[in-house]
């Protein structure tokens, strides 16, 4: 580990921030960076949240986009962003070696990365190993399902934004479905996904790239399959985000999903506007009182998600009642339809610090659904 002292499980304090890690797996130096909360004594075992970066991303960027690390400031627990073998298409980018998805010189075997990086974390960090949790976006999406789907046992929850995967796409009948053969979870495990009907990379309604030939909700009733769900998720709708719990799930997993009409590929999150005025509105503050109109009735949940903070709760909170939000909603006078934006897509190599760029490559429809070379 690329950071000052010695450092070995439980007993020793560690500085605060963001720190380099390096983790040698099957003989290889790999990178990742994680995340000290300034709570952090050494002496309590503390939860961890493995954070895995899009495609043309790194661990530094999926951080300042997801603010995990903000979250883990507030509740006290460690975050690892560990990154991916292959080369992105800028300079200090890269991508996942996603099993049955890409196929790209240099890239290694990510699911034994992964494997050894949560070892490295139990022996070097004073963590409980009955919390450790697994968010993705985009590719890291897709690593994360395909660690699911490859039957390790590491993760008691996961959350997932634009990514969601069930095993690779195969066509039965004219229509393309996960290959149940592809997938095999070790247990039932408790998932959170959030989609945006208007992504044009990952497509809610699926096509695109040949490894997202089936769609969000197809992922989604496969995993319910797998978890041995029940019901139809009871739809609720607040301004453009509907939310679905399946809550009654084998061995007390759940699988919580949030959708968004306007959302695109970027990583949801709060409009400054509605920030503005929730920060105004704890203080007290009467300036912003004739900005809003508090809604008089409870809604289901809160729309204005941010799926860090969600996820967190998703994560540590056992009763279904408390994956919805409490705090009720308020509108923004200025007409939009929603108090949730989206981090704008990158359009420059200079955007990537934040933001993963869209693909705009054509449909690739081939019956396996198997990536070709040199795809991330």
């Amino acid at each position: 580990m690329a950071a000052s002292g010695a450092y070995a499980g439980c007993g020793q304090p560690m500085e605060p921030g963001r720190h380099p890690m390096i983790i040698e797996a099957d003989g290889t130096i790999r990178s990742a960076v994680y995340f000290i909360p300034s709570s952090y004594t050494g002496k309590d075992k503390v939860p961890v949240v493995f954070d895995l970066h899009g495609s043309n991303s790194n661990p530094d960027g999926q951080l300042n986009r997801s603010s995990w690390d903000k979250v883990a400031e507030k509740n006290g627990f460690i975050v690892v962003a560990p990154q991916g073998s292959l080369p992105g298409k800028f300079t200090g980018t890269y991508a996942w070696n996603v099993p049955f998805v890409t196929r790209q010189e240099g890239g290694l075997d990510e699911i034994a990365f992964i494997q050894q990086a949560l070892k490295t974390v139990k022996e070097e960090f004073c963590v409980d190993p009955a919390r450790i949790y697994g968010s993705g976006y985009s590719g890291g999406g897709r690593m994360l399902s395909a660690y699911l789907c490859s039957g390790r046992d590491d993760f008691a929850a996961v959350g997932v934004v634009h990514s969601l995967r069930a095993g690779r796409p195969v066509e039965i009948g004219g229509k393309w479905v996960p290959d149940q053969a592809n997938c095999n979870p070790a247990r039932p495990v408790s998932i959170m996904a959030f989609a945006g009907l208007k992504d044009t990379a990952n497509p809610y309604a699926g096509g695109g790239s040949a490894y997202w030939q089936y769609g969000f909700k197809v992922a989604i009733q496969r995993w319910t399959e797998l978890d041995g769900c029940k019901g139809d998720g009871n739809p609720k709708t607040v301004e453009d985000v509907t939310f679905s719990l399946y809550g009654a799930c084998k061995s007390g997993a759940r699988i919580v999903s949030y959708v968004f009409a306007n959302g695109t590929h970027a990583w949801p999150k709060q409009a400054p506007a509605t920030e503005a005025v929730l920060a105004a509105a704890k203080d007290g503050a009467a300036s912003v009182v004739p900005a809003v109109s508090v809604a008089s009735a409870k809604p289901a949940f809160d729309p204005n998600v941010d799926p860090a903070s969600r996820m967190w709760e998703f994560f540590g909170k056992a009763d279904s009642t408390d994956v919805v939000a409490t705090a009720v909603p308020v509108k923004i006078s200025s007409g939009t339809a929603s108090g949730t934006g989206v981090a704008s897509d990158c359009g420059t190599q200079a955007d990537l610090q934040g933001n993963t760029c869209n693909s705009s490559q054509p449909t690739d429809m081939r019956r396996s659904g198997q990536e070709g070379q040199g795809a991330l």
